[in-house]
């Protein structure tokens, strides 16, 4: 029986027909991507299909002016060349929102859309102050006695704005290393694991009849409340331990603040109350000058 002749003229004749077949197929596939890829290109730059205005609403402490021309920089690239960012269908939403938040710690949530008109607006829900974090200890107990700025905390512990200079005791103050523990402390969180429990000690002492004026988390694990010192220039302190039962503690304190001679001598000498401290199970030790 006769073999084939692989190498036949017939047969290498055949091969080149179905490589030149097969790369017209590429070509024109090729043809047509870049056709469509061109002519999508085209209808993306359209003016009708980009946005032509940015607005912002009116914010309380970030620069909308500012915010504007952050916008205007996160969309006047483009996509691989071609496809721009200003584009109504594909504008970068998430970058224009992560850059406004990186900017402005102030911003708890942007809402970002596009209207009818082309327009991209932006709703912003801002940050409250509630507390306010003055440093990694109060300035009476620091060497130098230099007053640091203090800076606004929201109702979760996050440091998003320098505050201003405030006379006696608007905002409650916390001190202490923040979670960061960086020199600039905007966009960090003080105590965030454990920022409520804190807060709700400071209602506690409150409903005791007490005035919380600040706390202060030392590194050691200690932490002190500072009360309204009222006539006197260093406030009195309630000591305790930060990883401690809070509820047990104001128990403790409860019960000491209603057992003689405790109860008398708040009552007719407040001014001269030093500390109570509450670190040792479930005693109270207190001094008076």
């Amino acid at each position: 029986m006769k073999r084939h002749n692989l190498n036949s003229p017939k047969l290498v004749e055949l091969k080149k027909q179905r490589r030149k077949i097969f790369a017209s197929k590429i070509f024109l596939c090729l043809v047509v991507f870049c056709s469509v890829f061109a002519i999508f290109a085209y209808i993306s730059r359209l003016p009708v299909l980009n946005i032509k205005e940015i607005e912002v609403d009116d914010s309380k402490q970030a620069d909308v002016a500012i915010m504007r021309s952050i916008v205007e920089k996160e969309i006047a690239d483009n996509y691989v060349w071609f496809f721009p960012k200003s584009n109504v269908f594909f504008y970068p939403k998430n970058s224009i929102k992560n850059a406004l938040m990186n900017e402005f710690k102030s911003i708890k949530e942007a809402h970002i859309s596009i209207d009818g008109k082309r327009t991209l607006k932006i709703s912003l829900a801002e940050r409250v102050a509630s507390y306010t974090w003055c440093g990694k200890m109060p300035s009476a107990l620091r060497m130098d006695n230099e007053k640091l700025p203090c800076y606004f905390l929201d109702d979760t512990g996050f440091i998003f704005n320098k505050a201003p200079y405030f006379s006696g005791e608007v905002y409650f103050k916390f001190y202490g290393s923040t979670d960061s523990n960086t020199d600039n402390p905007l966009g960090s969180y003080f105590l965030k694991d454990n920022f409520r429990k804190f807060i709700l000690l400071k209602q506690t002492l409150e409903n005791l009849g007490l005035k919380p004026v600040a706390l202060y988390k030392e590194d050691s694990g200690d932490a002190k409340v500072f009360l309204s010192g009222r006539t006197q220039p260093t406030e009195p302190e309630i000591i305790f331990k930060s990883d401690a039962d809070f509820q047990k503690i104001a128990e403790n304190l409860e019960t000491a603040l209603n057992t003689e001679p405790l109860k008398s001598n708040l009552k007719n000498k407040y001014s001269s109350l030093l500390y109570i401290d509450l670190r040792i199970g479930n005693k109270v030790y207190y001094k008076f000058r």
